[in-house]
């Protein structure tokens, strides 16, 4: 019996993402909307990362780290779309378990990089604005890259942990994921484990990678927002504002859809309201993300136009 139960316990090798499989009637509905989402989101990312290298008038530490930002959304779209695309058509929606803990494992690395990247660049408006005689010398060209670096570098190596605690996880059974893609939460659901412990470890490694970029981004648009009201005429408040208002509305709408996320309870009513949250930072904002940055500014605009 012993011999059965561990048999059976590892004889798990695939998982059902269900999706947006309650909604059998949206599916040719929702590819097209999704392929629209993908097809815009590739070709505006690609676009910018291709005239920050291009043209000199980018080659600046702000436009260094948005052509970075680009570059990593990309990559976080293409880890969950193209899966979804290819399920909306032929409706299996199966997914082996090393391609789910691959797909996790991508997901939880490249968030946690954007959090970082996210942090530089709001570090690096906080020189432009309240160090602006210093700024050319605290923002150099070894210290973009040694920041830029440092956010893959956290990210990709922070994941590690938490997609290994993961892979210690034992599934026996069901193997349906309420969920469009592969998140530690709803695996955790599925698991026939003690999971006590290592929701806690997970939770504890998840906060080790987001809380600190989150709280220095917090506290540099705190000196930021301090600095712009002390500066005398409107106009100056003005100009120096729309230097990184652009910035501020992406870490606004990507911290306060992933905090949302992961502090609501996990109830069956909030369940489908969380695939929502979700669409929202994982889909949507590297779509918008982009626009926001390039519709924004002008040296964009003159670029696009040369």
């Amino acid at each position: 019996m012993a011999d059965t139960k561990q048999e059976n316990q590892t004889s798990l090798t695939e998982f059902i993402l269900l999706g947006f499989g309650n909604l059998p009637k949206l599916q040719i509905f929702l590819f097209l909307f999704f392929l629209l989402i993908y097809f815009v989101t590739i070709i505006v990312n690609i676009l910018i990362v291709l005239l920050v290298v291009i043209d000199q008038h980018l080659h600046t530490p702000m436009y260094f780290f948005l052509g970075n930002l680009s570059c990593l959304e990309t990559c976080y779209t293409s880890n969950i779309l193209p899966r979804m695309l290819v399920n909306f058509l032929t409706r299996e929606n199966r997914i082996s378990f090393n391609s789910c803990l691959l797909q996790f494992y991508f997901f939880a690395s490249l968030a946690c990089a954007e959090c970082y990247l996210l942090s530089a660049m709001s570090y690096d408006r906080y020189l432009a604005i309240c160090k602006p005689l210093h700024y050319t010398t605290l923002m150099n060209v070894r210290s973009c890259i040694l920041l830029a670096a440092g956010s893959w570098l956290c990210g990709f190596l922070a994941s590690i942990c938490t997609t290994l605690y993961a892979s210690w996880l034992t599934f026996c059974g069901p193997n349906e994921i309420d969920h469009f893609f592969c998140d530690y939460t709803p695996l955790l659901v599925l698991s026939c484990s003690e999971t006590h412990k290592t929701e806690l470890v997970m939770s504890i490694l998840a906060s080790a990678c987001t809380m600190p970029p989150f709280l220095l981004t917090l506290a540099t648009y705190i000196c930021i927002i301090t600095a712009i009201l002390n500066i005398p005429s409107s106009i100056g408040r003005q100009k120096a504002f729309s230097t990184c208002s652009s910035h501020l509305i992406v870490v606004t709408v990507f911290y306060g859809t992933l905090i949302a996320v992961y502090t609501l309870p996990k109830t069956k009513a909030l369940r489908d309201f969380n695939k929502v949250l979700s669409f929202f930072y994982t889909i949507l904002t590297p779509m918008l993300n982009p626009l926001i940055y390039s519709l924004r500014n002008k040296k964009f605009k003159e670029a696009l136009r040369k």
